[in-house]
């Protein structure tokens, strides 16, 4: 009869879409009706029906049952009635019942959904309507394996809502969370403590999983509990007896690891930690060395380093009380652990070790603190370098072409090893130098013989040095005399015993990331920059036959030739020469692989102008050089673009366009060459970088591929700008006038900077071309930002809010730069046109970025033409709408000063009304007072309130002034008292 009452009830037909192999049609009507039992005021009773008596059988039935309970319990639990919050507790009470019952326990997506709505449950009455919570779980579960099982991961679901610190809860929720902990200690935790007990002791051999989810649950509840009920010999027993039993003793030592890790008093915490040690190393756990389960051992290495830290964190809070017995006890411990510390530490499974390393850590900023070292201390040091030296070397199976989730754990790892070397270098700087001169010495003499991993990591020891030795800007041959010699002998052995053609990527890359950290060594000692340029240019560095050699030494020798570039003038041509083909321009249909990327090449193109430009030969002869090395991209470039325009299939369009988008960056990056010392006119390149203009222009017209092409030129007269000085005004116009047509939101974005460049660059002297280009570009800027777009469009709206402030920030440019004519000699209606959608930007649009600019622009203009002798009619404008502004813009609700943005706004809304007031004088006073402010409905006190604050001359107090006053909540709050 249940059944079917029930079955009346529930829609069967939405039931059959909580099948993931469903169609879409009953999958939509399964949520409907889901939405519609959630919120119904007692609809929901019948899932709870069904799962008191277990009536489905369908496990997606009965998880949903679970949810629509779960729904009721998190969000409507206070609005229940008193008999339905008991329908609940009985529901489930019965539906624990049943599974003790049960052969077979319910899925483990169902268990864990019904832990959860238990302790949810939990977490709403226990205070009050369910005090008695555990004592009614504990007597109905006894030692049922099915009930234990539904106990236990209800408790770590109660874990999960009360107690974990990783979870952020509201105010609210952290003090009942509080007073159900403090509930719990006073009512319940010993027999909960008891309970778990009993579960280890039961089942560890009949159902080891049950066993393991009893250790996860006292390893979270013990950061919060007296730790006696589980610190004491029983329960360690217990524990370290299951250190021994396989399927047990990763949990075990995890359990261990909270009870080490739990905070309390420094010595009861050494004298837990040295319990606890001495019972493990009697028990034989600490014979690292026999242990062949390297999953175990990872967890006792983490088990050590809990223990070690522990210590650490005991000695540095007894250190601080000036406790000399037990600060030098703790110590002592410390110091005990470091053997085993040691054997983990260079344990050849690298989870192992990586799982020791911060007690490692912490233990070497002991040492660091210590006033002086002991000989056992400094040969642990050395021990401890000695090990990182080890770990640090690659393996066999290390794959260098295809790295994949292995190598990049084996980087991270290296990275921890890195810190390891750098706290050593702090410690004892001496004996980390000597250990690596030695290491290094060692492998260089025999590097021929010598497997590829021992000579990578000598060389990366001496390469980690510059960073774990201190120097200023890199001057590591300067100084501290014992250093600078011990490293100079290094790098004079690394440069000269002919390591660099050992043929492996790995020690390649390593010599040439050595060679360029240490490039000041080649100021000292010029005479090996010869044999250095020759590994950089051939086989074993640019025509390396790994391409992740090539690339990485491409980058690397654009930094070694612009640190060294004055010692190399005897070389300059010879280098130009041997890397010429690494300058072509790869051709799109060659089929071939190019020896370098797109992205390589732009570093062979800075380094050939850094070459050119700052070698000695006389201007005519920098002059050839730089054309013989632009020249062949000009060719490629114009009979690429005439391909492209007759090309029609769009593939081969994208290709072509990406290649001529490579020809203009390459020779925009041989401009990074000049400076201030070197200019282009000075080195006779204004002509060949003319060429280039004259070259690359045409693309602006092209109609395919027009975004790639376009960028590419815009950032190419960006460089110009720079470089070429007054040059390159005769090229803007037509280049402004190709760049306006046909626009995107983007290519105005983009544009608008190179403008305003020019416009700070070059001021009077590009007015009358700015006064040419301003109307067509605020009107393409206009008729972008006026286009229809989609509502939930999210990035076309970011493009326009992008758009709109670079507008603001061009007019900005405009007013700022001393160019009042530009907009005064535009047309009067198009002057209000623009300056209305200065006044919409600073009020209507919530965007305090775009805000803060168009209040920045209104000062300005108040101050160009609201004086005596300003633009006529400008001052009625001044008292009609930016006045308003200044008001309105604070007024609104998305007004949010907790932005940092919209405080600098309201600063500006306030420097506005001072340049009123010192534009306008008493005439504004009177209108602010008789005029605007009634308005607004302002009482007469407030009113001269803020006149005479406008009046005075330190602006934070009218700045506060508005904020108090004039911000939406405030102006309310007055407006309501």
């Amino acid at each position: 009869m249940a059944c079917q009452s029930v079955a009346a009830v529930m829609d069967e037909q939405a039931l059959l879409g909580l099948n993931p192999n469903a169609d879409a049609r009953y999958r939509q009507r399964a949520m409907a009706y889901f939405e519609q039992l959630k919120e119904s005021q007692d609809a929901w009773e019948v899932c709870a029906e069904a799962l008191a008596k277990g009536i489905y059988n369908d496990d997606h039935v009965k998880f949903f049952c679970f949810q629509v309970l779960e729904h009721q319990i998190k969000f409507r639990h206070a609005g229940l009635s008193g008999v339905q919050q008991q329908l609940i507790r009985e529901t489930l009470m019965k539906w624990l019942q049943c599974q003790l019952m049960n052969a077979h326990p319910e899925k483990p997506f169902i268990r864990n959904k019904a832990a959860q709505v238990f302790a949810l449950t939990f977490v709403m009455e226990y205070l009050t309507l369910w005090p008695k919570f555990f004592f009614d779980v504990l007597s109905l579960v006894g030692l049922n394996p099915h009930g234990v099982d539904i106990y236990l991961r209800t408790l770590m679901a109660i874990d999960a809502e009360v107690v974990d610190r990783d979870i952020l809860h509201p105010p609210e929720a952290t003090r009942r969370n509080t007073l159900i902990k403090d509930g719990m200690r006073e009512q319940c935790i010993p027999h909960l403590v008891e309970s778990w007990f009993q579960i280890l002791q039961t089942y560890q051999q009949s159902h080891p999983e049950l066993t393991c989810q009893c250790l996860e649950v006292v390893g979270a509840y013990v950061s919060w509990i007296d730790l006696n009920l589980i610190a004491n010999d029983r329960f360690v027993n217990l524990l370290l007896s299951q250190m021994s039993v396989e399927e047990l003793r990763e949990e075990a030592c995890d359990c261990l690891f909270e009870i080490v890790n739990k905070g309390m008093d420094p010595v009861d915490k050494t004298k837990l930690v040295e319990s606890l040690c001495r019972v493990l190393q009697s028990a034989g756990f600490f014979n690292v060395e026999q242990e062949e389960d390297v999953d175990f051992l990872a967890k006792f290495s983490r088990l050590v380093n809990g223990m070690g830290q522990s210590l650490v964190l005991s000695w540095t809070k007894l250190s601080k009380t000036g406790n000399v017995k037990e600060t030098a006890e703790t110590l002592q411990a410390v110091e005990a652990k470091v053997p085993l510390m040691l054997q983990l530490l260079v344990h050849e499974d690298d989870d192992i070790s990586a799982n020791i390393v911060s007690f490692c850590y912490e233990y070497l900023h002991v040492l660091k603190q210590l006033p002086q070292l002991t000989d056992q201390q400094k040969t642990s040091i050395e021990a401890i370098m000695l090990a990182v030296m080890k770990k640090l070397t690659y393996d066999d199976e290390y794959n260098f072409e295809n790295e994949g989730e292995d190598e990049a754990m084996f980087v991270e790892y290296r990275k921890q090893l890195k810190m390891l070397l750098d706290r050593l270098a702090q410690v004892s700087p001496e004996l980390l130098l000597e250990a690596v001169r030695r290491v290094f010495n060692n492998s260089m003499q025999s590097w021929q013989t010598a497997p590829f991993m021992e000579v990578e990591v000598a060389i990366r020891l001496l390469y980690m040095l510059g960073e774990a030795l201190p120097a200023s800007h890199g001057a590591h041959f300067s100084g501290d005399t014992a250093k600078t010699s011990a490293l100079q002998d290094m790098m004079r052995t690394l440069v000269a015993c002919g390591v660099s053609g050992y043929q492996h990527s790995s020690v390649s890359l390593e010599f040439f990331e050595t060679v360029v950290r240490y490039d000041k060594f080649f100021l000292v000692e010029p005479q090996h920059i010869p044999n250095v340029l020759m590994a950089f240019l051939d086989h074993r560095g640019l025509r390396h036959n790994s391409p992740k050699v090539r690339s990485r030494v491409a980058y690397l020798f654009s930094r070694f030739v612009k640190t060294l570039h004055k010692h190399m003038n005897a070389f300059i041509e010879d280098i130009l020469t041997r890397i010429q083909d690494l300058l072509e321009l790869a051709p799109p249909e060659n089929g071939f692989p190019a020896m370098l990327t797109s992205d390589d090449q732009l570093f062979m193109f800075e380094t050939a102008g850094v070459l050119i430009v700052n070698g000695e030969s006389p201007v005519e002869r920098k002059q050839a050089l730089m054309r013989s090395l632009l020249l062949p991209l000009m060719d490629a470039f114009r009979l690429l673009l005439a391909k492209m325009q007759q090309e029609t299939e769009e593939e081969r369009q994208t290709v072509l366009g990406d290649c001529l988008s490579h020809a203009i960056g390459f020779a925009s990056r041989t401009s990074k060459a000049f400076s201030n010392k070197q200019t282009v006119k000075q080195c006779g390149c204004t002509e060949v970088y003319r060429d280039c203009l004259q070259t690359f222009l045409p693309a602006l017209s092209c109609p395919v591929q027009r975004g790639v092409l376009r960028s590419s030129v815009r950032s190419f007269l960006h460089r110009m700008i720079i470089c070429m000085e007054e040059e390159v005004l005769p090229f803007i116009p037509a280049a402004s006038e190709h760049m306006l047509k046909d626009c995107e939101a983007k290519d105005l974005q983009e544009f608008i900077p190179l403008i305003s460049q020019i416009t700070a660059k070059f001021k009077r002297q590009v007015s009358p071309f700015l006064q040419q280009v301003f109307m067509p570009l605020v009107l393409a800027i206009f008729e972008v930002l006026g286009r229809p777009a989609e509502e939930n469009d999210q990035a076309a709206a970011l493009e326009k809010q992008m758009l709109r402030r670079s507008y603001f920030t061009f007019i900005q440019t405009i007013t700022g730069s001393g160019m009042n004519e530009v907009m005064a000699n535009q047309v009067a209606e198009n002057i209000e046109r623009v300056v209305f959608t200065i006044i919409q930007g600073a009020v209507d649009f919530p965007d305090p970025v775009a805000q803060k600019t168009c209040f920045i622009v209104l000062s300005k203009l108040v101050e160009l033409w609201g004086g005596k002798d300003g633009m006529v009619g400008f001052p009625d404008f001044i008292y009609k709408h930016i006045v308003p502004a200044c008001f309105l813009a604070p007024l609104k609700p998305t007004f949010d000063l907790s932005d940092a943005q919209t405080v600098l706004t309201l600063s500006e809304c306030a420097v506005t009304l001072k340049m009123i007031h010192l534009k306008r004088g008493p005439e504004f006073i009177q209108f602010l007072q008789h005029e605007y402010l009634p308005s607004l409905q302002v009482s007469p006190e407030i009113s001269q309130e803020l006149c005479q604050v406008v009046q005075q001359p330190d602006i934070k107090v009218l700045k506060n002034y508005i904020k108090v006053r004039f911000t939406f909540k405030s102006f309310n709050d007055i407006m309501t008292s």
